[in-house]
Formats: structure tokens, sequence, C-alpha cells
């Protein structure tokens, strides 16, 4: 029987959730024009609560005792705030700029951690963070013309999503991961009910059938990032979450022609270097601000990676 080394194994199952996750956008975009956003947003975090109702009859009234019960709601907010703006932006804008600019989060992850828990940053994360940046503002190529106002709600998803994951280091000390990780699943799922109670819409099989396929995309890239992150540790295969904007232009490419560049192949390799090095740096005793990527505006929770801590 041959085994796979676990790096390579581990890189293998994240580039495939990370296809899963660009299919998950792709279905978003899709099934936008006849089924509202804030349909596909309730039933994406439906998809995922589901996947913890064993955790949840294991632990019955347990799964609900916690002591940070505020900070549980102010990462729910801003993390359904952050999946409300992306899945719009998604419609609006191409799949690669969508979940180019949502990988912007990582590198704000420190940022935020900098001036909100005191955390200092090391001059070579500095510099990771501002390559980063720098292959962001290569791949949007602004100076080329103006570009479209829906990408500052991109920015802000992206700068929503990184609070919640520098909510969730505050809260790593006395939450398990997977408390964490249902509180806002079950936040989420209440929360995005609500528009859909109040303005339903029906929808036909073939839309059921649509809405069911981007349910599949995203729990196979969750469960297949969590296998991948249980085999190996992030500051070895996380650099290939990145990949997801490289899968979204091809998708995109290939089903709605949309271009994608040579500014915008040379930006990802820029971002995908820039995210390496961070991920290196992770591995110092000193890196407690590093960002890790993640292409899923809360793919769930973590106290890094997101996909890690998602395990029961």
């Amino acid at each position: 029987m041959v085994f796979l080394n676990p790096v390579i194994l581990a890189s293998v199952l994240l580039l495939f959730a990370e296809l899963c996750f660009a299919g998950t956008s792709a279905m978003v975009k899709h099934l936008t024009p006849e089924v509202p956003f804030f349909h596909l947003v309730f039933f994406r975090n439906l998809f995922a609560f589901l996947i913890l109702i064993p955790w949840l009859i294991r632990k019955r009234h347990t799964a609900f005792r916690t002591t940070q019960l505020r900070l549980h709601i102010f990462r729910g907010i801003a993390g359904v705030g952050a999946m409300y703006l992306f899945f719009l932006v998604i419609s609006q804008v191409s799949l690669a700029k969508a979940t180019l600019v949502l990988l912007m989060a990582p590198f704000l992850i420190p940022v935020i951690s900098y001036f909100w828990l005191k955390e200092r940053i090391s001059a070579r994360l500095w510099f990771a963070i501002s390559l980063g940046f720098f292959g962001v503002l290569i791949f949007l190529n602004p100076f080329s013309g103006p570009l479209p106002a829906v990408m500052l709600l991109a920015v802000l998803a992206a700068a929503l999503a990184a609070s919640t994951k520098t909510i969730i280091r505050q809260m790593a000390s006395t939450e398990s991961p997977s408390k964490i990780v249902f509180y806002f699943s079950f936040f989420a799922t209440v929360v995005t009910a609500i528009p859909v109670i109040v303005d339903w819409q029906t929808l036909s099989l073939k839309l059921w059938l649509g809405v069911a396929t981007m349910g599949l995309f995203a729990v196979l890239g969750q469960l297949t990032m969590t296998r991948a992150f249980s085999i190996a540790p992030p500051s070895q295969v996380g650099v290939f979450t990145y990949s997801s904007v490289l899968f979204a232009g091809l998708i995109g490419y290939l089903i709605w022609g949309e271009a994608f560049t040579w500014n915008m192949f040379l930006g990802s390799l820029i971002i995908i270097a820039a995210g390496y090095a961070a991920i290196r740096h992770s591995r110092g005793p000193s890196a407690a601000s590093a960002p890790m990527p993640t292409s899923e505006p809360v793919v769930s929770a973590p106290a890094r990676h997101d996909a890690k801590n998602k395990q029961s």
C-alpha cells in the first residue's frame, strides 16, 4: 500500500478545498440573477450549521455554556456582515476580483491586532503585509481606469472578516474551537433566516438543485480543509489557500468569459509570495499576529487556521 507524504496529501486536499470554495462562489454568481443573495447567505449558513448537529447532540445543553457571549455576538455581527457583502460583491464583479479582495483579510488581521490587542508586529511581518497590499494593487490595476464602487464593499467585507478573526483571538483562551464555530453558525443561521422569512421567494426545482450544489461545494470544501489541516500544519501548506484566486479566475473565464490579465496573474503571484512569507514567519515564537489565509468570508472559525479549528 502506497502512503503519500502527509504534506503532499494535505496540499492536495487543500487545493481541492479551495476549488470547492471557488465553486461555491461560482454558484452564488450563477444563482443571484434569480435567487435573492440574502437567501443564498441563509442557505450557506444553514448547510454549515447542519455539519455541527452531531457535535450539538453530543454536547446538548452545555453547547451554549459560555463566558464570552458579548464577543460571540460581536463576531456574529461582523461575520454575517462580511458574508452579505461578499455575496453581493460576487454578483457585481468577476470571481477573481471578489476572491482576491477577500484575501486581503489575512493581511489586515495583524494591523487590527496591533491597535486592538496591542500585539507587536515584527519587521518581517510588516514587509509581508506591505508586499501583500502591493500585490492587490498590481492585481486590481486602478491606474487603468476607475474601480467599480462595489469594490469598496469588497474591502469592507475583508475588514469585517479580519475583525472576526481578531475577536476569535480574544476568545481562544477560554472558548474551544468547536464552541466558537457553533456559536457563529447558530447566530448566523438564525439572523440570516429573518429576511428570508420576511421576503420569501419560491424556488423552482432547478434553483433548488443550484442551491443544493452551492451547499455541497461549501460543505466539501469545509470538511476537506479541516482534514488537510489535521494532517499538516498551516505553516507548511497554508500557502495553497491562495490558489482560490487562480481557481476563481479559471472558472470565471470558462463560464462567463471574464478576463484574467497579466497584471492579475502577476498580482496573484506577489500575494502568494507575501502569504508564504507571512506563514513562514508564523512558525516563529513571536508570530502571534501572523496572518493565515482563508478564501471564505467566515469559513468558520479559528484561532487560526479557520478550518483547523472547525474540528469537533
